[in-house]
């Protein structure tokens, strides 16, 4: 792929002309900022602006994958674990207790974890599909216009998710908004580069609203004031921005502000989160112990009233 780019250069053709031959790798966002450069005659300038947006965009994105992955991954190891000591552990100790103590005498709390594991050993195959379907019904329903509208919608609006969900949102609209426009692309084109790339459906229609309205000579801020995903405060600073000229400083700054926001929502979501899925896995799997262990408890207790009726007599 370099030789095709420099190949291009040295025929003649600009360096955003010979990006643009490979659009799997280079973006809208990455061919137009290359293109005002080049035009603005500050193409070392926009590439520098460019390298950042992209390693703080990636950067972002890695934490909210890694706030996501650890429960995730704590859920998948717990089912796991619940399913080895369901499938293989518990009928193991049934069968055990069942000799020595019969059906009649154990406990109920035992007798309810043995109901559990083997419902789940007769329909483990059921089970798997039932679990695997709402995943399967998502995949097809991110398909489709009213199904990703409802998922974006659901993502803004999550209890805990929800606000970093949202505040990543606004940072990404920001950033890629303010390199854009302090690169030299035009404001419009640059909206229209931005909803491209926003990631989310309800904030592409707030987007759109804001094109629509800087195309009729209106502000970008009236659009984003309006809007429920965009707080007060950041169309306040965007309105700030344009009435004193330094929007792209202005949006810059916005998005670092959220940026670090994010930043400590993850942080502190994952801080939450690790003791209560502790706390869920101590609980589960010292059920299943304690259900094993009450009808040892009760063998001795009935082993230790069959030996003392003899000796007090």
């Amino acid at each position: 792929m370099a030789r095709e780019v420099a190949s291009s250069i040295e025929n003649g053709g600009s360096l955003a002309e010979a990006l643009s031959a490979h659009p799997e790798v280079f973006n809208p966002l990455y061919l137009n900022m290359v293109k005002a450069g080049e035009l603005g005659g500050g193409l070392e300038v926009a590439l520098r602006r460019l390298a950042e947006f992209m390693e703080k965009a990636r950067k972002i994105r890695g934490k909210i994958k890694a706030a996501l992955f650890y429960p995730v991954a704590v859920l998948f190891v717990a089912a796991a674990i619940l399913g080895l000591l369901t499938i293989f552990v518990v009928p193991r100790f049934r069968a055990v207790f069942g000799e020595l103590l019969g059906d009649a005498r154990m406990p109920a709390f035992t007798m309810f974890v043995f109901r559990i594991s083997s419902a789940i050993s007769q329909h483990i195959f059921l089970l798997a599909v039932a679990s695997l379907a709402p995943v399967a019904a998502l995949l097809l329903g991110l398909r489709t216009r009213w199904g990703r509208w409802s998922f974006d919608q659901l993502k803004l609006k999550m209890p805990i998710l929800g606000i970093i969900f949202r505040k990543a949102a606004i940072s990404r609209f920001a950033r890629t908004l303010g390199t854009l426009i302090g690169s030299g692309v035009p404001i419009l084109q640059a909206l229209t580069i931005v909803k491209e790339t926003a990631g989310n459906v309800i904030v592409c229609q707030v987007i759109g609203s804001v094109h629509e309205s800087v195309k009729q000579g209106d502000t970008v801020a009236a659009p984003l004031k309006a809007s429920r995903v965009f707080p007060v405060m950041v169309a306040g600073m965007v309105d700030v921005g344009e009435q004193t000229g330094a929007l792209p400083e202005m949006l810059l700054k916005i998005a670092d502000n959220y940026d670090d926001e994010v930043d400590n929502a993850v942080n502190g979501m994952t801080s939450l989160l690790e003791p209560l899925l502790i706390v869920f896995l101590a609980i589960i799997v010292g059920s299943i112990v304690i259900a094993m262990f009450l009808p040892l408890v009760r063998g001795v207790e009935g082993f230790s009233g069959s030996g003392a009726g003899p000796a007090d007599n």
